[in-house]
């Protein structure tokens, strides 16, 4: 601590520890501390003696837009030591309002940004000349609206006058009061959320019939979800059962088509089977029709009104039938010797 009340603080050249917080006595450089204009700045100083940069603010729930302006103000000269005075609860409350952070934890969160070089606790409202010479500040970086307060059009109209100001530019989109807005507006959203994560009613400042309709409102959405979920699932099973009767009908028809294919091959008009029948329909035929007579036998006459009959073993010679009994005997003696001779 002695040694940076009698030498200047150079910027951070590792982010592997917090920024400082700025000593309660004033900064006693040992380089010349002569006032320096925009241009001179800009051009460049010695390593000792860096442009010394001052920008404050509340700072609540930091959040990108502070980064992003906290940035520009690191980043408009090329040795730039950049200051950040905190406003305390007491001038906030008393000035601007309620804050959802207290001082402590706006210190902290600002130690920790990239392109902070130091932190400035308690800082003031309005900025004295006296303020000024005490720190060695060149510069105060804050956007280029005029910001009313504490009974001025702009505080930092006389910061203008003199030469001191450097704008930056304010995040479109961010800001505390947009991000508070966002709690407003779904409060019960976010009520029910810490309810259900363990807050007491007590702790949130709930009422006992908001406490028991914001848990009835959580088991409604759980039930919900279930319902959700269900359908979910029902769903990819449909899908799934959709996809399996594709691939079955897909299946079905191939099945099919071969079927008619292998009937229309067996029993169509020149299909195997009707090959086969005809086969087998002239070997039939062949075995049931009768065998050709031998060459060497005598041709037969056949009267050409009667198609002729085969012989018979037992076929009776016509005979004029007998005119008396005695002829009658007379034939059947004679076809008895007949057959004896026969045997």
């Amino acid at each position: 601590m002695e040694e940076l009340e009698h030498t200047c603080p150079l910027p951070r050249t590792t982010l592997i520890e917090p920024a400082l917080f700025t000593p309660e006595t004033s900064c006693k450089c040992r380089a010349p501390h002569e006032k320096l204009t925009v241009e001179q700045a800009r051009l460049g100083t010695p390593v000792d003696r860096p442009v010394r940069i001052y920008a404050d603010g509340i700072f609540d729930l930091f959040h990108s837009g502070h980064a992003r302006a906290l940035m520009q103000a690191k980043n408009l000269f090329p040795n730039a030591y950049l200051i950040v005075g905190v406003c305390s609860d007491e001038l906030t409350h008393k000035f601007k309002g309620f804050t959802v952070m207290t001082e402590d934890e706006r210190y902290e969160a600002l130690r920790h940004c990239r392109y902070v070089d130091e932190i400035l606790r308690d800082a003031p409202w309005t900025l004295t000349p006296d303020f000024l010479e005490k720190h060695k500040i060149d510069f105060v970086a804050h956007d280029d609206i005029p910001y009313s307060s504490a009974g001025s059009e702009d505080v930092y109209k006389h910061i203008k006058e003199a030469g001191m100001f450097v704008p930056t530019k304010r995040t479109e989109g961010i800001s505390t009061s947009d991000l508070i807005t966002r709690i407003v507006r779904d409060y019960d959203v976010y009520a029910r959320r810490n309810l259900q994560r363990g807050y007491t009613a007590k702790e949130l400042n709930v009422s006992y019939i908001n406490e028991k309709k914001y848990r009835l409102q959580n088991q409604v959405d759980k039930m919900k979800e279930k319902v959700r979920t269900v359908e979910e699932k029902s769903k990819h099973f449909v899908y799934r059962v959709e996809e399996k009767s594709h691939d079955l009908i897909q299946k079905w028809e191939e099945k099919s088509r071969e079927f008619i294919g292998n009937f229309l091959e067996l029993f169509g008009p020149d299909g195997t089977w009707k090959q086969m029948f005809q086969d087998r329909s002239g070997r039939m035929i062949q075995a049931l029709s009768p065998r050709g007579s031998p060459s060497n036998s005598p041709p037969r006459e056949f009267s050409p009104s009667r198609s002729p009959s085969p012989p018979s073993r037992w076929a009776m010679p016509r005979t004029s039938p007998p005119s008396s009994p005695k002829g009658a005997s007379a034939s059947i003696s004679s076809m008895s010797e007949g057959d004896e001779d026969e045997k």
